[in-house]
């Protein structure tokens, strides 16, 4: 079995959160919303029929579980859950918390405004509401 690698364009653009028992959950460093990337801890994996069978449904369960954590956390309005990979193939599903009028509202985040920051103190905020959030969710082994 090989290691698990996460593409450099991830690693770059987001901060590991934790393991679950498939993805690796990272935050995505955009503090204009509560969004999180699932990255299935396996190689060569580009679209989601890749994985098993089995993989495919532990996949939708830590996105769909987490994400409704986060929903009924953050308050949103709308819970998007996407895979595109067109700039980076690995597979990667974002869960992202959306707002009625947050800064892309009713549009995809994708190429709208500039992303912003997190401050070092809001970062690790974010990051200890996501690890409680997947323990809520039933998430952690």
């Amino acid at each position: 079995m090989s290691l698990f690698t996460l593409d450099a364009r991830l690693q770059q653009d987001s901060v590991h959160v934790i393991d679950l028992r498939l993805c690796q959950v990272r935050l995505s460093r955009d503090a204009r919303y509560p969004w999180i990337i699932l990255v299935p801890q396996r190689d060569d994996v580009v679209e989601i029929y890749d994985l098993s069978p089995d993989d495919q449904a532990r996949l939708w369960q830590e996105a769909t579980r987490l994400g409704q954590a986060m929903m009924r956390h953050y308050g949103g309005d709308k819970l998007n859950v996407a895979t595109l990979g067109n700039l980076v193939p690995q597979l990667h599903l974002h869960v992202i918390v959306r707002f009625q009028g947050d800064a892309a509202w009713p549009g995809p985040v994708w190429g709208q405004g500039v992303a912003e920051a997190y401050a070092d103190d809001a970062l690790e905020g974010r990051r200890d509401e996501i690890v409680r959030l997947a323990g809520e969710a039933g998430l952690l082994s």
